[in-house]
């Protein structure tokens, strides 16, 4: 940082974040970060949407972390909740399923059905 500019877009920039993740309107990326999942491969699946969601200039979808959403066999797990439809919730996701989910199901409006878990 060079200068108050900088701090101040800086400051923008994680307010606008920050509103975006208490945002009930917007699309969110749930991505369940537990032990199990970390050891699945979680850490790299949130890589993959920030660097997909960033590569395609979307900016209103949240990626967020969660502890563990139970149903180990299948992490990493991923919930995408759109507002006014049902959360879909991915398993055995990997890097290359995250960046398919977000052009898919985030961009096109498209379950990726055989990753979908029923986690009733």
């Amino acid at each position: 940082m060079k200068s108050l500019e900088d701090l101040n877009a800086l400051k923008q920039k994680s307010l606008d974040e920050l509103k975006l993740r208490e945002s009930k309107d917007s699309v969110r990326i749930v991505v369940g970060v537990g032990t199990c999942g970390i050891a699945a491969g979680a850490r790299e699946v949130v890589g993959a949407f920030l660097e997909e969601l960033a590569k395609r200039n979307i900016s209103d979808v949240s990626v967020t972390q969660t502890g563990c959403i139970g149903l180990c066999v299948k992490e990493p797990l991923v919930d995408v909740v759109i507002p006014g439809q049902p959360t879909v919730t991915y398993g055995n996701v990997d890097a290359s399923k995250a960046r398919q989910i977000v052009a898919q199901h985030v961009v096109n409006g498209l379950v990726v059905g055989e990753w979908v878990v029923n986690k009733l």
